[in-house]
């Protein structure tokens, strides 16, 4: 089924985009609770843990690029790629989350080896999802739907993991997940629509891994990018221990991810709404200055402010839609701008991966062992002021530096000549 040149159905979209449901529950324990469960677990400390978790990030974040040229150069249809990972995706989280009983030096070679094969799969699976979606449409209306159902299935994704690790633990969301993932996959494999072209020899796509920082908008945006992700990467690296030892609400800490990302899910609708009025780029922004006027507020919460958590959770959640939906909508009106929609959507998604990768690399690599060095200790009531303002200040002035590099990147003109264009030609 071609659909570049039809409007999507419902049903098309989400037999395409319910893919993201299961990489979303494969996300958040690797994003969010793959800290507190080897500092509670294992033998190894916060330090440890953190340098486990930047390496194994910055691998992941050279291997999406590369992962990235090579799904372009070999022209296969992205289909395969999805196929190839679904058994790498669950061996991949049942070693990670199911580790076996070793001495202290083999739990870190463990650890490491099993984050580094979860990123690898999720990495192939989650570019290959991707680009499929970039390539399935350049309608400038159509753009934000696509990503917004991809995004809004991983939402209920996160919500159901969030919910299933609070209620049944790891044994329960490893059940859940496989059945999700093997359900989702065949539904994409064998029911969505197909992009018209998903591929491009060989001999027209060397060198295409460095096409995409040829383009002066995409280097823009992937600045954006990084200093957005870092932003996010944080607070979500420090959520459980924000939740748990500074809030005495680690208790609540599913309820509290459950109201955050159905906020995101339910605000998404808006979202594109605002994107078409106003653009991707500029709703965006909006989006970002929400997040950093609402999140600071956090700082000054004391032991016990659940609804006062719960009322930021809920409003920061409303903007997180954006973060979810537009960014992809941008990078793909910027493929179809620069004339690569149908062809390289692969190399552009690898170098976005990497930034995505390196963001949450950085917040890892550096937030924890800088809580570790300023005293911080889980599960204590040491050092606590210094894990306020990193959960709460940092990311928020990060979040006021994207919105500004945002303002002035060369995006608002690229995708007007290119909606112009779009409707020339309809």
């Amino acid at each position: 089924m071609n659909a570049g040149a039809s409007v999507l159905s419902l049903p098309a979209l989400f037999s395409y985009g319910l893919f993201g449901l299961p990489l979303a529950m494969l996300a958040l324990p690797i994003y969010i609770y793959v800290a507190p469960f080897y500092a509670q677990r294992s033998s190894l400390d916060l330090a440890q843990i953190g340098a486990v978790l930047l390496a194994a990030r910055i691998a992941a974040a050279f291997i999406d690029p590369a992962l990235g040229a090579w799904m372009a150069r070999n022209g296969r249809a992205y289909a395969v790629y999805v196929a190839a990972a679904l058994p790498l995706l669950l061996l991949g989280f049942g070693a990670l989350f199911h580790p076996p009983s070793l001495p202290h030096g083999a739990t870190l070679a463990w650890f490491l080896a099993a984050l580094l094969l979860v990123y690898t799969a999720y990495g192939l699976a989650g570019i290959a999802h991707q680009s499929w979606g970039a390539a399935l449409t350049q309608a400038s209306t159509q753009r934000a739907r696509v990503a917004a159902v991809r995004e809004g299935c991983g939402l209920l994704g996160v919500i159901l993991a969030a919910g299933l690790t609070s209620v049944l633990g790891y044994d329960g969301l490893s059940l859940a997940f496989a059945v999700c993932l093997l359900a989702a996959g065949a539904l994409l494999l064998g029911r969505a629509p197909r992009p018209a072209s998903s591929g491009v020899t060989l001999a027209a796509s060397r060198g295409g891994w460095q096409l995409p920082f040829r383009q002066r908008a995409f280097r823009w945006l992937f600045a954006v990018l990084l200093v957005n992700g870092v932003a996010a990467a944080i607070p979500a690296t420090l959520f459980l221990f924000f939740a748990g030892d500074y809030l005495r609400l680690g208790h609540y800490a599913g309820p509290f991810l459950i109201v955050y990302f159905c906020a995101a899910a339910a605000s998404m609708p808006v979202w594109v709404a605002l994107a078409r009025r106003f653009g991707e780029a500029r709703a965006w922004g909006g989006a970002m200055l929400l997040a950093a006027t609402v999140f600071v507020w956090a700082y000054g919460l004391g032991a016990g402010a659940a609804w006062g958590f719960a009322a930021i959770c809920l409003l920061s959640g409303l903007a997180l839609g954006a973060d979810l939906a537009l960014p992809p909508a941008l990078l793909a009106g910027l493929i179809g701008a620069a004339g690569h929609a149908g062809r390289h959507e692969a190399a552009y998604f690898g170098w976005w991966n990497w930034g995505v990768q390196m963001s949450l690399a950085l917040a890892a690599g550096i937030a924890l062992p800088l809580l570790g060095w300023l005293g911080y200790v889980p599960g204590s009531s040491k050092g606590l002021p210094a894990l306020a303002a990193a959960y709460a200040l940092l990311p928020c002035t990060l979040k006021l530096l994207a919105a500004l590099l945002l303002w002035r990147a060369p995006l608002q003109h690229i995708y007007s000549e290119h909606r112009e264009n779009h409707a020339c030609a309809s």
